[in-house]
C-alpha cells in the first residue's frame, strides 16, 4: 500500500493543472486568514467586549446555519449559469472584504454582522469551486486534484492558529492588531482566485439546466449519487466535532495552554495524508479507500475511549487526522464520480446541506453522551456509526465503479 501511494503521488504530482493548485492556495490563504480571526474570536467577545458564552454560541450557531443552507442555492446558481467561478470569486470576495470589520468592530452587532456576512461568503463559494475542481481535474486525476486542494485547505486551518498564537506573543496581546494581519491572506486569497484561475470553456453538447432544485432535476443525479449522500450523512454522524477532542485531551490532563496543540497535531496527519490518498484513489477503487478511512475512525474512536493518558489521547488525534485525509477529498471526488457534469454544483450543495445538518446533530447527540454516560460512551457511539457507514458502501460500490468517473 505504502508503494502505492509512493509511485501513485510521483505520478500525479508533475500532471495537475495550474487551475487546481491555484484553488488549493486560494483555500489555503483563505483559511489562514479566517482561522487567524476565528481561533480569536470567541476570547476577544468575552474578554474585549464582554460578551457571554451564550452570544458566543448564538454568533457561531446563526454563522455556520448560514453557511450550510446558502452552499445548496450557490450550487444550484452555478448548474443554471453554466459558469463556476464568478460564484467561487464572490464567495471569497465577501469573505476577503468582511475581515477589515472584525479589527474596526466598536460593537458586537458589528461582530456578528461581520461573522455573518464571512459566513455567506463561504456558503456562496464552497459548492461551486468543489465542481469547479472537478471541472479542471482531468478525470484520471480526480482524485489527485481534490487530495491536493483539501491537503493545502487543511494547512491553512492549522497555519492560521499557530499564526495567531505567534502575532498574539509578537502584539502583547493586541486582538485588533492581529485582526489586522489576518486581512493580507484574505485579499491575496481574492486576488489568487480572480487572476490566476480559469475556468474551461463550456461544451457545445453540454445540457442547459433551468432549474436545478426541482424534482426532476434532481432524480437525474441518480441513485449512486443519493447512496453516497447517505454514506456521507451516517458517516458524519460517526465524526462529531473537533471541539470534543480538545474536551478528551483537557479531560485526560492536557495543560490548558497546550489545548490548541490538539488540533494542530490533527491537521498535520490529516494535511499529510489528503494528497497521497487521493492521488492512489485514481489507480484503487475509491470505496476500499474509504473503509480503511473508517477502519481509522474506528481505531481513534477506541483509542479515545480506552486508552489511558495522554499518549493514548495523541494516539487518537493522529488516528482522527489520518481518517480524515482517508475520507474528505474521497467524498468530494465520489461526488463527482457520481452526479451528471451539469448538475454537480446542485449535487455539492445538497451534499454539504445533508452533512452539514449530520455534523450538527452528530454534535448534539455527542454533547448528550458525555453529559450523561462520560465522554467514553461518546466516542464508542462514534465507533458504532462508523462501523455502520462500512456497511452502506457495499451499495455504493454495486452502483458506483470507484475507477469509472468517465476515465
Amino acid at each position: 500500500m505504502t508503494d502505492g501511494i509512493i509511485v501513485a503521488r510521483t505520478a500525479a504530482w508533475r500532471r495537475i493543472p495550474s487551475g487546481i493548485w491555484a484553488l488549493g492556495f486560494v483555500s489555503l490563504l483563505m483559511d489562514v486568514s479566517s482561522e487567524m480571526i476565528h481561533a480569536l474570536l470567541p476570547v476577544y467577545l468575552v474578554v474585549g467586549l464582554g460578551a457571554t458564552a451564550l452570544t458566543v454560541g448564538i454568533i457561531e450557531g446563526i454563522a455556520e446555519a448560514t453557511a450550510a443552507i446558502t452552499k445548496i442555492f450557490s450550487g444550484a446558481l452555478s448548474d443554471r449559469l453554466g459558469r463556476r467561478k464568478e460564484l467561487a470569486a464572490l464567495g471569497y470576495g465577501l469573505a476577503a472584504f468582511t475581515k477589515p470589520i472584525f479589527p474596526l468592530a466598536p460593537t458586537i452587532g458589528w461582530l456578528v454582522a461581520a461573522r455573518f456576512i464571512d459566513r455567506v461568503g463561504k456558503g456562496i463559494r464552497v459548492a461551486p469551486r468543489d465542481a469547479l475542481v472537478a471541472d479542471i481535474s482531468p478525470p484520471e486525476l480526480r482524485g489527485a486534484c481534490y487530495g491536493l486542494r483539501q491537503a493545502l485547505d487543511t494547512v491553512g486551518a492549522f497555519l492560521g492558529p499557530l499564526l495567531g498564537i505567534g502575532l498574539m506573543a509578537l502584539f502583547a496581546d493586541d486582538f485588533v492588531s492581529v485582526f489586522w494581519m489576518a486581512v493580507i491572506p484574505g485579499f491575496l486569497a481574492f486576488g489568487l482566485i480572480v487572476f490566476a484561475v480559469r475556468e474551461p470553456a463550456r461544451p457545445p453538447a453540454a445540457r442547459a439546466v433551468r432549474n436545478p432544485l426541482s424534482l426532476g432535476e434532481l432524480a437525474l443525479l441518480g441513485p449512486a449519487y443519493w447512496w453516497v449522500v447517505v454514506v456521507g450523512a451516517v458517516f458524519t454522524l460517526a465524526r462529531f466535532s473537533e471541539a470534543f477532542l480538545i474536551l478528551r485531551a483537557e479531560s485526560a490532563g492536557l495543560p490548558l495552554m497546550l489545548v490548541p496543540a490538539v488540533l494542530v497535531v490533527m491537521n498535520i496527519a490529516y494535511a499529510a495524508s489528503a494528497y497521497p490518498v487521493g492521488a492512489l484513489s485514481d489507480r484503487v477503487d475509491r470505496a476500499a479507500l474509504l473503509v480503511i478511512g473508517l477502519g481509522l475512525l474506528i481505531a481513534a474512536d477506541l483509542a479515545l475511549a480506552m486508552a489511558p493518558g495522554l499518549v493514548g489521547i495523541a494516539c487518537g488525534v493522529v488516528l482522527w487526522g489520518l481518517h480524515m485525509g482517508f475520507t474528505q477529498g474521497l467524498f468530494a471526488a465520489l461526488v463527482a464520480d457520481a452526479a451528471p457534469a451539469e448538475l454537480r454544483g446542485t449535487a455539492f450543495g445538497v451534499f454539504n446541506l445533508v452533512t452539514g445538518v449530520a455534523m450538527l446533530a452528530a454534535s448534539v447527540i455527542a454533547g448528550a453522551l458525555w453529559d450523561w454516560v462520560g465522554p467514553a460512551w461518546t466516542f464508542l457511539a462514534g465507533a458504532v456509526f462508523a462501523a455502520t457507514t462500512v456497511a452502506g458502501l457495499v451499495p455504493v460500490r454495486q452502483r458506483l465503479d470507484g475507477r469509472q468517473a468517465a476515465r
